[in-house]
């Protein structure tokens, strides 16, 4: 070879009797300098032969998020073909929704939050395909969905306007062939598969309706439920019976459009993942047939994060593991099964809550005066060793006169002769009447309609909050001898005020019951739950393990086989602020957000300092960024991901349409789905292209496919039906990339 022939660009190959493989990764090269003096030849030990074990991508987007042709509003269950039609284009091997369960509590938008669940085994009839629903729709009916498409084809999901409409069309459908469907062998097969979770579901629905509420209490002799109850109301002689069918129909056909998809799916190669919602509704199926596997006095939530100082308060009550346990979690297994008809793979919501929930009394609405259950709380006598003895001062709010007129000014009379008792001179306890989050919340409704003050309400709240929660230990409610230190306790001026003695003990205490003394307690409840799950299906398991992570967590996701978590901008390790996805561990999912977070382009606009950061830290540019994320921004962030060792990279669909100049219209602000920081957050967002528009858009899905194969992600689909491959890439695109890897250089380094 002659000089002009360099640089080289190469791969190693393995050549058997059971055919050639070419390694993984971009291609290696060498260049006309290594050579030495006037040798006519050059020795170069690069390494070993980069073999991995199997890595894939994917696509990720809620349901409801999909846009297609044939939608009413939303995205339906039989989208998912299309959607999969566009990763077998792309070079994925997956698809990820958000959990797709009935979530239809208050029959309000409030009910788009998808994690909220009314029943863990019902799929929501807000994925419903009505004109799918029958073969046999009169030209009135046609025309009203026909209607109704232009009416909902909005920016985003009008949540009320889908589900009222879906509802009432599929109504008049049901009333044309309810005697044909409910009697066809196979409804008849459905109903026996699933009326251990569907009679109830049904019946619960109905009393939501008659009643218009789903709090149980205002239900009279059904607040309680019984299944001699239940038959009686379900009865085919009840005058309920054609209400309560029309439930069993709707699911009977969510079913057949899942299951279409589901199988569709299958035949193409490509993964569905589903996700397993951590809790459910507080007023939900689940609570009111299993009452006893749930601890209704508590709200779950998360203690103070990446995405609120507040901590997070979820609304759902708290399981009952020990009661659970009698039948061997018979409820879990049961959810596993089901989810296991329609997915290949799933996500644990929130998997730490396997090893410990964070744990808030039932009347508080932030996520901070909590304690993390199980867990060894700090005796009475632990802490009168310690030479700790006035619980009343370390467990009641420490309100002096100063911190009022520090936090409302002039107003601090005011709201200390509204809210508060002067107990001593010049310190304060609260009234009983708004001695907790929920009845401060209250009297201060009830105050501002008589009352002017100079700030909203939200401050004035989160004002009043903060002198609530200015505590520096936590009483256990069932037991008066145990106590739990206030997150981030140093930070209240409660634990600022104590002699150095007692702060120093508090610290010791807070570090220890934090941070050391519950590790084997929560390694052992894992170990009794999370196997349950594993062994229920043949799904993938993957667990979201992002947040405050116990020492323990990992090694126990590593030695049950979990697949963990990695988002670049939450890093796992407390001295970075980007995780390096070069590093990442084989078992993990790497994605650059996710939907709890901004998308890429929304997450550069948002901080000019930290977008500064990234550009030099990451990218190795001491040059100012763009303002915009551009597309080669986009595609540096995703070329990191795809190479990274990690078993799946998966990619929000938002992310990738960010590769494309042409999808970028739309304010980056809006294509966030989910805020976490609001308890009421409307969930919405639309892609603003259909499905098919972007099936026909060969250079978006080039541009993805080219990330995929120079990756090494890339395995030809077969199409199990016909055996065909489909979406085969040529040899030449497998073996050429233009940019090697940071890793990649470096393995060159060696010489």
């Amino acid at each position: 070879m002659g000089k002009d022939d360099f640089p080289l660009k190469y791969k190693y190959c393995k050549h058997s009797k059971a055919g050639t493989s070419v390694e993984c990764g971009a291609s290696r090269e060498i260049s006309v300098d290594v050579t030495i003096g006037e040798s006519k030849f050059v020795v170069l030990s690069d390494g070993l032969m980069r073999e991995m074990p199997w890595r894939g991508a994917g696509v990720s987007i809620p349901m409801f998020s999909v846009r297609s042709e044939a939608d009413l509003g939303v995205g339906e269950f039989l989208d998912l073909k299309l959607l999969v039609d566009w990763a077998v284009e792309s070079g994925f091997h997956l698809v990820q929704l958000l959990p797709i369960n009935d979530t239809s509590v208050n029959c309000m938008w409030w009910d788009s939050y998808p994690y909220s669940s009314l029943s863990v085994f019902a799929l929501h009839p807000l994925y419903l395909r009505v004109e799918a629903i029958s073969a046999n729709i009169p030209e009135d009916i046609k025309q009203e969905i026909r209607e109704a498409r232009v009416q909902l084809d909005k920016k985003d999901v009008d949540y009320e306007a889908c589900m009222a409409t879906k509802l009432s069309i599929a109504k008049k459908i049901f009333a044309r062939e309810k005697e044909t469907i409910l009697n066809s062998k196979s409804f008849q097969e459905f109903f026996s598969e699933n009326q251990e979770w569907l009679k109830p579901y049904a019946a619960f629905c109905f009393l939501r309706n008659f009643f218009e509420t789903s709090e149980r209490s205002q239900w009279g002799r059904f607040s309680e439920f019984s299944k001699e109850k239940l038959e009686k109301l379900l009865s085919k002689e009840s005058l309920h019976y054609e209400v309560v069918s029309f439930y069993y129909y709707i699911q009977f056909h969510l079913h057949l459009q899942l299951s279409e998809a589901a199988e569709y799916a299958r035949k193409k190669g490509v993964v569905l993942k589903g996700d397993l919602p951590i809790g459910v509704d507080r007023n939900s199926v689940d609570t009111w047939v299993y009452p006893n596997l749930f601890r209704m006095n508590t709200s779950t939530g998360a203690p103070p994060d990446y995405f609120d100082k507040n901590g997070q308060n979820w609304g759902f009550p708290t399981y009952n593991w020990e009661e659970m346990s009698k039948d061997n979690y018979g409820w879990w297994r049961a959810r596993l099964t089901q989810m296991g008809k329609y997915f290949t793979a799933y996500r644990i919501d929130h998997i730490l809550g396997f090893f410990r929930i964070w744990e808030l009394p039932e009347h508080a609405m932030t996520g901070l005066c909590g304690k993390f259950r199980p867990s060894i709380p700090i005796s009475q006598e632990e802490l009168e060793s310690e030479g700790l003895w006035d619980f009343n001062r370390l467990t009641h709010p420490y309100i002096g006169q100063d911190l009022l007129q520090e936090k409302f000014g002039a107003s601090w009379t005011i709201i200390a002769s509204t809210f508060l008792n002067e107990y001593q001179k010049g310190f304060y306890e609260f009234k009983d009447k708004c001695n907790t989050e929920k009845k401060i919340a209250s009297a201060l409704k009830s105050v501002l309609e008589t009352s002017m003050f100079l700030e909203s309400e939200v401050k004035l709240r989160r004002k009043l909050f903060d002198l609530l929660q200015n505590v520096a230990l936590i009483n256990d409610p069932e037991d008066p001898r145990k106590f739990y230190p206030r997150f981030n306790v140093e930070d209240t001026t409660s634990f600022m005020d104590l002699d150095q003695h007692s702060q120093n003990v508090l610290k010791r205490l807070y570090y220890d019951y934090y941070f050391h003394r519950q590790e084997g307690l929560w390694r052992d409840n894992a170990f009794k739950t999370l196997p349950v799950l594993l062994n229920s299906s043949d799904m993938l398991a993957c667990g979201e393990d992002l947040g405050l992570i116990p020492s323990c967590v990992h090694p126990v996701m590593q030695e049950l086989g979990l697949v963990g978590l990695r988002i670049q901008r939450m890093p796992s390790e407390p001295d970075l602020e980007f995780d390096i996805p070069s590093q990442y561990n084989y078992m993990t999912v790497c994605a650059p957000s996710c939907h709890d977070c901004s998308t890429l382009r929304a997450w550069w606009e948002e901080d000019e300092e930290r977008r500064h950061r990234f550009f030099q830290a990451v990218m190795g540019s001491d040059e100012l960024p763009p303002d915009q994320c551009t597309p080669e921004i986009v595609h540096f962030v995703l070329r990191q991901h795809v190479e990274a060792p990690s078993m799946w990279s998966i990619f929000p669909l938002q992310d990738l349409l960010a590769l494309k100049e042409d999808y970028t219209t739309r304010p980056a602000v809006e294509e966030t789905i989910n805020d976490p920081t609001n308890p009421k957050h409307y969930w919405r967002y639309r892609v603003h292209v259909t499905m098919e528009s972007l099936l026909n858009d060969k250079d978006l899905t080039k541009t993805i496919k080219d990330l995929v194969h120079g990756s090494g992600r890339f395995y030809p689909q077969k199409d199990l039906e016909s055996g065909h491959t489909i979406g085969e890439g040529s040899a030449k695109l497998q073996l050429q990339s233009e940019h090697p890897s940071q890793t990649q250089k470096n393995g060159l380094s060696n010489k």
